[in-house]
Parts: structure tokens; C-alpha cells; sequence
């Protein structure tokens, strides 16, 4: 894992190519108070919705985000779920779509409707009837051809129509004379589908589906696992076995038993994906398959703490690697994206979310009433300080005294503050139009009509205020004393 450790930005160089059973999961959350007079259901009032790529597309928005280029195909209707699922995978960024359209199919479509931090509902969208034979043709072709320019291909099979058998033969075949690792995240009780497959990656209730093994401990997971080897003509199994950890089966080699790494278990909607991708950046990049397997690990640990179908970046990896401490200071010095995902499962526990900003270099007992005021009044606290280069243009040539990275630890080691952020832009609007926060708090030395991002805030139903003034204390006059 040390090797990783170094340099774990080298999933940029990781080419996959994924083929599978492309999803459109829809998100509704509401709040709900009270019950209907018709039956007795809650009643929902929706207050916002999130689309998002489902199944292989998850798949390949974990890719993604380790930084990974994607080539992606599946199948898709010719209906309104497949312009949305296009459209979201545009947004997509190092993922490159390729949905076939079969006119006599339906997108699958996956609407969850969330009440008050509660799923009361899931309503699914798709054909019963088989893909026609001119898709699957036209499927196979469009990712025979694209095999040549990815050094690894994912199957990821929801048995919805996309990974029939005759897919399988064709890529697995293909990948296997080009000397390419094929891994399948797999459906069904025949794993002989998925005969020549590198790594198949069942969890424990599918590989126990599989094999009649009951999966509940070492010895039976190990079972399950060389009856797929040996019986389907598979490589090496995975078994993901949820709180039990996961256990790595190599033909006839000494199994590998990882212990669960999650400390905090929120949502797992999603963590078989996170594995699979994990484990597909790693072997596209050179990485041995029980190295990959410790990392897929450690990201589905970081993933089952999120909420929703969420995704690891590289650096919450390099991260985990480095600090185990998870609360620990380094951990609280996150990106835009980390924060808004962290805010998201804050908000979702009912947490009230207080937002500052400020340059913060010399910090002096101002700084801490400031802080403290807002801790007072919310659940968490985000501090975003100004970088080294827009101090510059703030203050002058001689700003900061401290540099950023020293400005974030300082304030990150503070039990008051739960993250701190780095922006490079003038103003903190970026970062309050994507966290809208609950309370943004400014030092005593402004006005409310003098604080940046104040109508934004205020424009969603955010409180805005101004602390209380600590007089003689500022940074300015802090330096100033000591040049005296």
C-alpha cells in the first residue's frame, strides 16, 4: 500500500472501459408531517430532486472520481428517462457515454422518495421483454471496439438485459486474447456465465445464492468462494461481506481476509460499485489484485459513510492511507466537493450547517470570539479561508504571514471547527451557492450590508449576522506591535 500511498493520483493514467446495465436514479426528498385522510401512507410535500447515473453508471461515476477516464456503454429507450440519463452523464466529467437505443425497451429508471431522512417508497421503470438482437449486436460491436484503448473492462451485470450471455462470451473472449483483465460485479446463482472472468466481486448474500455456502464466517466465505473458482472457470472471487469485511480467493492460493475499515456506517447503497471501481483503477494502473483489493477496502469504508450513491476521491484515499485518525486535523482540510458531500450527510441528520470566512493568518483571541459565536449557535462549523495569492491582493505584497496550508492546520486543530476550506476565488460565493449554509457569521468590524454572499444566503432562508467586536485585536495590529 506504500507504493499507492506516494503517488495516488496515478488513477489519472487508469483507461476502463465499463459495459452494463445503465440506471437513471432519481432522488425525491420531502418532508413529511403528517398522514393521509385517504389511507394510511404519509403524505409528502417534495422539496427537491437529484438525478443521477444508476447501476454501471455508478460504476463509472466512482471511476470518475478517482480519477479515471471511462468509456461507458449500455443500452437505453427511446424515452424522456434516456435524454435525462444522457444528459447526466455529460455532467460527468472523464466519462465518456455510449447508450444504444433499442426502441421497443425501456430505460431503467429508479425513483426513491426520501421523507424525513426515510425512504417510504421506490418505484421502478423497465422492460420486462428482453433487448432486441439488433441492440445487443450493436452493443458488442461498439465495445469490441472500443476494448483496444482500455487496459481493463468491468461487467456490471443487474440483470436487466444488457449483460446477457452472449455479451459475456464476446467481451470476455476478447478481453482474454488481448491480455486484458475482465471484472464483473455478477446476478443470478450460474456464475458458469461468467466462465474466463478475472474477478468476479459477489457480496455475501449473492455468493451464498450461488454456492448453497452460508458466507458467515472465514471458513464459508473461503468455501463459496473456491467452489466459484473451481466450478465456474473463475480466476479469483471477491466476497464482500459487509460489517465482516471482505475475503479474496486467488485459484488455490492462501485466501486474504480484510477487516471492514468503515467507522461510521451511514448509507451502503452503492458500495459494491465503489469496490469494483477501486479495484478497476488499480489493476488498469499496474497495481496487483490483493494490493487493489486492500484499497477497495479502504474506499468502501470511506463510501458507506456518505449518504446515498456517493463516491471516494483520491484524496479521502490518500488520506485514510496517510492519517487513520478520521477526525483527526489533516481530515478537516477538505475541498468544495468533500465539504458539500459532508454537508449533505450533516443535513440529513437534521444538523444545523454555520459558515465564516476570512483571511485568519495570525490568529488572535478576535478570531476565537468570532468562532466561538458561531459554534454557539450550530451543529457544525465551516471555516473557508482566503488563499496565499487572493491575501495578496487583499492586503498587500507582505500577506500573509503564514501561509495557507499552516493557516487551515491551525484552525482545523481547533475542537470548534469541523472544516476547513481553501478558495482561490475573490469572494466566498462559490462556496455558499454550493454549501448553503444556515448561518454565515463575519468578524465585528463589518456590517450586515457590507457582508459578501449576504442576499444569497439570506435569498434560500439562511440567517445571516455579524459577531461581536474583540477592539484592539487584528492581525494588522498584531504585526504592527511586533514591528514597534
Amino acid at each position: 500500500m506504500s507504493d499507492f500511498a506516494a503517488d495516488p493520483a496515478d488513477f489519472a493514467a487508469a483507461r476502463v472501459l465499463v459495459v452494463g446495465d445503465v440506471m437513471l436514479d432519481r432522488f425525491v426528498y420531502g418532508g413529511v408531517e403528517r398522514i393521509s385522510p385517504e389511507a394510511p401512507i404519509p403524505v409528502m410535500q417534495i422539496e427537491r430532486e437529484i438525478v443521477m447515473p444508476g447501476g454501471a453508471g455508478n460504476v463509472a461515476r466512482n471511476l470518475a472520481a478517482l480519477g479515471a477516464r471511462v468509456a461507458l456503454f449500455g443500452l437505453a429507450g427511446d424515452d424522456v428517462a434516456a435524454d435525462q440519463l444522457n444528459e447526466v452523464l455529460a455532467l460527468e466529467p472523464g466519462i465518456e457515454a455510449h447508450l444504444v437505443v433499442d426502441e421497443t425497451w425501456h430505460t431503467i429508471e429508479k425513483t426513491r422518495f426520501i421523507g424525513s431522512r426515510q425512504q417510504l417508497l421506490r418505484v421502478d421503470r423497465e422492460s420486462r421483454a428482453q433487448p432486441s438482437d439488433a441492440a445487443v449486436d450493436a452493443l458488442i460491436k461498439a465495445a469490441l471496439e472500443a476494448l483496444a484503448d482500455n487496459a481493463v473492462l468491468v461487467l456490471s451485470d443487474y440483470a436487466k438485459g444488457a449483460v446477457s450471455d452472449r455479451v459475456l462470451a464476446k467481451l470476455i473472449k476478447a478481453a482474454a486474447r488481448a491480455g486484458k483483465p475482465v471484472l464483473v460485479d455478477p446476478k443470478g446463482s450460474d456464475y458458469r456465465r461468467y466462465k474466463g472472468a478475472t474477478l468476479v466481486t459477489p457480496n455475501r448474500a449473492e455468493a451464498a445464492l450461488a454456492t448453497g455456502e452460508s458466507c458467515s464466517d472465514d471458513d464459508s466465505a473461503v468455501a463459496a468462494a473456491r467452489k466459484l473458482v473451481n466450478d465456474a472457470g473463475i480466476a479469483n472471487v471477491l466476497v464482500t461481506r459487509g460489517a465482516a469485511g471482505m475475503t479474496l480467493v486467488q485459484g488455490q492460493e492462501a485466501p486474504l481476509h480484510l477487516a471492514a475499515e468503515a467507522r461510521e456506517v451511514f448509507d451502503v447503497s452503492g458500495a459494491g460499485d465503489t469496490v469494483v471501481a477501486t479495484i478497476a483503477a488499480a489493476l488498469a494502473v499496474g497495481r496487483p489484485l490483493p494490493q487493489a483489493a486492500r484499497l477497495a477496502n479502504l474506499a468502501a469504508g470511506i463510501v458507506v459513510g456518505k449518504i446515498g450513491t456517493a463516491v471516494v476521491h483520491p484524496e479521502e484515499l490518500r488520506l485514510a492511507l496517510h492519517m487513520p485518525d478520521p477526525h483527526g486535523i489533516e481530515a478537516k482540510i477538505v475541498t468544495p466537493q468533500l465539504a458539500a458531500e459532508r454537508v449533505a450527510l450533516w443535513r440529513s441528520r437534521g444538523e444545523r450547517i454555520g459558515f465564516t470566512n476570512g483571511v485568519f493568518d495570525l490568529l488572535h483571541p478576535g478570531h476565537l470570539a468570532l468562532l466561538s459565536d458561531v459554534r454557539a449557535q450550530c451543529d457544525r462549523l465551516i471555516v473557508a479561508i482566503n488563499a496565499d495569492a487572493s491575501v495578496k491582493k487583499l492586503k498587500g505584497d507582505s500577506r500573509p504571514v503564514q501561509d495557507e496550508r499552516h493557516r487551515a492546520q491551525l484552525l482545523a486543530a481547533l475542537t470548534l471547527v469541523d472544516l476547513v476550506i481553501v478558495f482561490a476565488e475573490d469572494t466566498p460565493i462559490p462556496l455558499l451557492e454550493l454549501l448553503r449554509p444556515d448561518l454565515l457569521v463575519k468578524g465585528g468590524d463589518y456590517t450586515i450590508d457590507q457582508v459578501v454572499g449576504a442576499d444569497i444566503v439570506r435569498a434560500y432562508g439562511g440567517e445571516v449576522q455579524v459577531a461581536r467586536h474583540v477592539a484592539g485585536q487584528s492581525t494588522t495590529a498584531t504585526i504592527k506591535k511586533l514591528q514597534s
